[in-house]
């Protein structure tokens, strides 16, 4: 069964973890969450399209990402689903961590920090291998077509994200740990 750490306001884990999707987190509690901008040198991002088994979203456009599972660290976390989800080992590639931000769900129990990243290559298309459980196909989408998404309302996370598309690749050189990401435990 897949844990979570739990999380303070600051962003600190608390020593508690809770059953993944076990909305159970009092207010000023939070779980950790990732998401992965995958960028082609060529200006385009590969963005894929959420199975329509889904219970949240189903069809919509995204980037890979998903919750840090217990011990894990953002970064640990963000190269696992961007490999699980589509193929690709971007750990070697330019990029790193972006920026953050919280959401609360007052009386949900489903509080969360989302870490984003984004990583560039000039990767092939023939390395991509989807998770078929997540991801019902790809494309490799420019600025243009996802802000297109985004007004349509199918891109998950859209306005939350929308600068990690639009930012020059020199803007983002710092560690997980300059962020201040959690450290592993």
């Amino acid at each position: 069964m897949e844990m979570w750490d739990i999380y303070d306001a600051d962003k600190k884990r608390t020593g508690r973890t809770m059953k993944k999707n076990d909305w159970c987190l009092k207010d000023g509690e939070y779980h950790l969450t990732v998401l992965g901008v995958v960028a082609h040198q060529d200006g385009r991002f590969l963005i894929t399209k959420r199975v329509m088994t889904k219970a949240w979203a189903p069809g919509w456009w995204e980037v890979s990402g998903g919750a840090a599972q217990a011990g894990e660290d953002s970064q640990a976390a963000v190269l696992r689903e961007i490999q699980e989800e589509t193929g690709l080992d971007v750990s070697a590639w330019d990029g790193g961590y972006l920026f953050s931000y919280k959401r609360e769900n007052p009386g949900e129990g489903d509080n969360y920090f989302v870490d984003i990243y984004r990583y560039t290559a000039d990767f092939d298309e023939k390395d991509i291998r989807l998770q078929k459980e997540e991801t019902d196909g790809y494309m490799l989408a420019t600025v243009d077509e996802i802000r297109a998404f985004g007004a349509q309302g199918i891109f998950l996370h859209y306005d939350s994200i929308k600068e990690a598309f639009e930012m020059q690749s020199s803007s983002y050189s710092i560690s997980s740990r300059e962020a201040g990401a959690a450290p592993a435990r």
